[in-house]
């Protein structure tokens, strides 16, 4: 299989790999987002519910540790958004990604200022609208990725995706070595998106109670809640997320279904999983190819042994040798 190479976004950004890191909410440091991006992927802070003082605080310690882009992810429905975008324009963030809303209402500004935006799309109909929006780029995420997820599977997204759209398409979703990577560009992507595979980087800095967790997961070993309360999230199962979902279930029936105390359960669970490490009550959010994460190392390996497998695979020359 020969594979073509071309995202003019990523050879904008100077990137030696075509390798995204997702934007995890808490796990994705500014530590860990500057080691992706010195090594020559591109590293995202993941912000969630973040005040902008928390954005810049970890967007000052990647601008300290390199001096490569790198970006931040933003989710769009956090009451601090504004503040969050302030954050990034007045620091010169050159990447921004989104997710839980529509962007465009702030594409304008962010063009302005140079910044590049992809947003994270789980549907073909997100993807063409977003394209209709002015982005740059989309991330086709399958449901097989850790934390909020939609419902096609990246084999069969990603594709439709790729072949309804004009700008670049990152795949996302049960990617974490070579293999995944040339399947994704065989399905015509132009760059991955792998989140759960940093996880258990030695730059990450999540509990060491959720890198043990997804060191030895196994293939089963992922749970999704939210299938009818809230939005769906696939993470690891411990006592939380089993209790999450049989709560759901036990409401199905009621005549006055109590979802809010069932949401209400995950309140608070990703940050006490990622700083706590809290076993039986964190959101432990790992994708299902956490059984094949199986050891600890620099990102820098991780990058250089994922893209020597993927070449090999698409006969393509390894030109970062």
């Amino acid at each position: 299989m020969t594979v073509r190479i071309e995202n003019p976004i990523f050879d904008k950004l100077g990137m030696k790999y075509p390798i995204v890191e997702g934007g995890m909410t808490w796990a994705g440091t500014g530590a860990l987002a500057a080691a992706v991006s010195e090594a020559g992927g591109l590293g995202f802070i993941g912000t969630g519910y973040w005040h902008g003082d928390e954005v810049r605080r970890e967007v000052r310690r990647a601008k300290e540790l390199t001096d490569k882009p790198f970006g931040v992810n933003v989710m769009l429905m956090s009451r601090h958004i504004r503040e969050v975008f302030d954050v990034i324009l007045e620091e010169g963030v050159k990447v921004v990604a989104t997710g839980a809303g529509d962007p465009s209402p702030f594409l304008d500004e962010l063009h302005a200022a140079g910044v590049t935006v992809m947003p994270v799309v789980p549907s073909l109909s997100m993807a063409k609208m977003m394209q209709r929006k002015g982005v740059d780029a989309v991330v086709a995420e399958g449901m097989e990725s850790g934390g909020h997820i939609g419902q096609m599977t990246t084999m069969a997204l990603v594709p439709q995706v790729v072949d309804a759209v004009s700008i670049p398409v990152i795949a996302a979703g049960g990617i974490a070595d070579g293999r995944g990577v040339a399947a994704a560009f065989a399905l015509g992507a132009s760059g991955v998106q792998m989140g759960t595979r940093f996880l258990t980087a030695l730059e990450s800095e999540v509990h060491p109670n959720y890198k043990a967790k997804v060191l030895k997961a196994r293939d089963i070993d992922t749970i999704i809640t939210g299938n009818i309360v809230g939005s769906r999230v696939r993470v690891l199962k411990n006592k939380m997320a089993k209790e999450y979902v049989k709560r759901e279930v036990e409401e199905i029936g009621k005549p006055e279904p109590d979802y809010e105390t069932v949401e209400k359960l995950e309140s608070g669970t990703l940050r006490a999983a990622v700083i706590d490490g809290d076993k039986n009550g964190g959101a432990f959010m790992a994708g299902q190819v956490s059984g094949m994460v199986n050891d600890e190392k620099p990102v820098a390996e991780i990058l250089a042994e994922i893209w020597a497998q993927a070449t090999d695979i698409m006969g393509i020359e390894n030109t970062t040798k």
